[in-house]
């Protein structure tokens, strides 16, 4: 899955963009730009694959992406099939982090946003979100110009403000992708999200990465302080969750679909990761 930089920079007459987005399905491509997204979900379901974590997304769902961190937006599978007249409906918000100017938020008036590009930088997902809120956003569209970035201010303070959040990708995820050195840690990343529903050896990725797997090994554990047999389990784990969302009734299935090679190694992992059994993870969100 090779990784794309997109062009998200406004070409119009506005210094950042709003889009009002409705398709068949959103666009299927592991990517990133330089610009903060700020995405609304009104229609449809799927899993957001960010940094080195995997999310269901529904509709309802706000998240803030900061800049050069890759994702992907996929939809369910419902959502490839030619008969299928299901929409992938979402506002999306482009903006880069100085679109007002180079130290516009480092003014102290501004402090709460700074903090907000910061947690961006691991991706968050907003919680229990006011009405009010998401109206501002939906009305984000219909502005002009000037009241648009008034508007786009008073989103950004209020998520600032906004108590109930998750990040989405672990700091070792961020660390490692921001040192140039470590290329081979993006490389990686791709390599596991392509493949991670079929068996992956350390030595495969010590191949990708041109080291021998005993280095590899150190690396690995070095950039993201857990080891990769962890990090592998934890993508396979939250895949499966987002299946038993889906497809509740069978959990064997799920175990071997999400890349496990037998149900009790798959009931161990995801206990250990999840802190509940399988069953018991479905009854929780049943």
């Amino acid at each position: 899955m090779k990784l794309h930089l997109l062009d998200r920079a406004s070409h119009t007459d506005g210094s950042f963009t709003v889009n009002h987005n409705n398709y068949p399905h959103f666009l299927k491509i592991w990517h990133y730009h330089p610009e903060y997204e700020l995405v609304l979900i009104l229609k449809s379901s799927g899993t957001l694959f960010i940094g080195d974590s995997i999310e269901k997304f529904n509709i309802g769902d706000l998240v803030l992406i900061g800049k050069n961190l890759p994702h992907m937006w996929l939809n369910d599978e419902i959502y490839f099939d030619d008969s299928s007249d299901l929409e992938a409906e979402a506002i999306a918000i482009h903006f880069g982090e100085s679109f007002l100017g180079e130290h516009f938020f480092q003014a102290p008036e501004m402090k709460l946003i700074s903090k907000l590009f910061e947690r961006a930088k691991f991706g968050v997902s907003f919680l229990d979100l006011d009405p009010n809120l998401v109206l501002k956003i939906r009305d984000l569209v219909k502005l002009e110009t000037f009241n648009r970035t008034i508007g786009l201010l008073e989103i950004l303070h209020d998520l600032a403000k906004h108590a109930s959040f998750h990040k989405l990708c672990s700091s070792g995820y961020i660390s490692s992708f921001q040192k140039k050195e470590l290329k081979e840690v993006d490389k990686i990343h791709e390599y596991v999200f392509e493949n991670f529903q079929k068996p992956i050896s350390v030595k495969d990725l010590a191949d990708l990465a041109n080291m021998n797997p005993s280095s590899f090994s150190r690396f690995f554990k070095r950039t993201h302080r857990k080891t990769f047999t962890r990090y592998l389990n934890e993508v396979r784990i939250g895949y499966a969750c987002k299946l038993l969302m889906e497809n509740s009734g069978n959990i064997t299935e799920v175990c071997y679909t999400s890349g496990f090679g037998s149900i009790s190694n798959f009931n161990k992992q995801f206990r250990l990761i999840v802190k509940m059994s399988p069953s018991e993870y479905i009854q929780f969100h049943t």
